[in-house]
């Protein structure tokens, strides 16, 4: 859909369509943005609407990735203030280096890409990297862990009762981190609940509507 869109545009293209040929449309795959909700429910009456798995488990990468980023961020100001206090007394300044070669700075900065992948994916170069941030910062670790359960959930479960219960004792995990980002996240897990249980009836996402497009050509 094309941003800035209004959904009754977007309806009212849509309605064009007769209502039986509509109403044929037994199951649709969408984000959480509420315009795509509006835009099913009322176009495809008859349709089930299933939350897309990847944009659910992109939130949590997100919030995974805004911990990461807190802690640069800081880490930099750290070595801006070492700096300048090597400046005012007029030394060198060589910043510490970790076992790996990185800094604490580049340790952060390069963090970034194996945290979206699954521990059996690292190089061995990202795996020591990992442990090396996982030791310095718990608070990465624990949230690396909750992005990586909610993907198994997707992943290993076929049962839609199980999966309702993963889910639930998972958002129970997210409560007790106390982690701002994975709460905020929450919210809208909670708020699309049965759309996103859906997934388990048929395990569909926008990625296997695409291909099945695709192969119908």
């Amino acid at each position: 859909m094309i941003a800035g869109t209004k959904a009754e545009t977007v309806i009212a293209i849509i309605e064009k369509i007769p209502l039986k040929q509509r109403n044929l449309v037994t199951e649709i795959t969408l984000d959480m943005a509420g315009n795509m909700g509006l835009i099913a429910k009322k176009s495809f009456p008859n349709a089930t609407r299933v939350i897309d798995r990847f944009h659910v488990q992109k939130l949590a990468t997100e919030a995974l990735q805004e911990i990461r980023i807190k802690y640069r961020w800081q880490a930099i100001d750290q070595e801006n203030e070492a700096l300048e206090k090597a400046k005012r007394n007029k030394k060198r300044f060589e910043p510490e280096l970790l076992t790996n070669g990185d800094t604490v700075k580049q340790l952060l900065a390069r963090s970034r890409y194996f945290l979206y992948k699954n521990k059996s994916k690292w190089t061995s170069n990202q795996l020591q990297r990992a442990l090396l941030l996982f030791e310095l910062y718990p608070d990465i670790k624990e949230a690396y862990t909750l992005s990586q359960e909610l993907r198994n959930i997707f992943e290993n479960t076929t049962d839609k009762i199980i999966g309702f219960a993963r889910l639930a004792k998972w958002l129970e995990k997210v409560n007790q981190s106390g982690f701002k980002s994975f709460n905020t996240i929450s919210r809208p897990i909670i708020n699309h609940y049965q759309n996103i249980l859906n997934y388990f009836d048929t395990r569909s996402t926008n990625a296997s509507a695409e291909m099945k497009f695709m192969n119908s050509l």
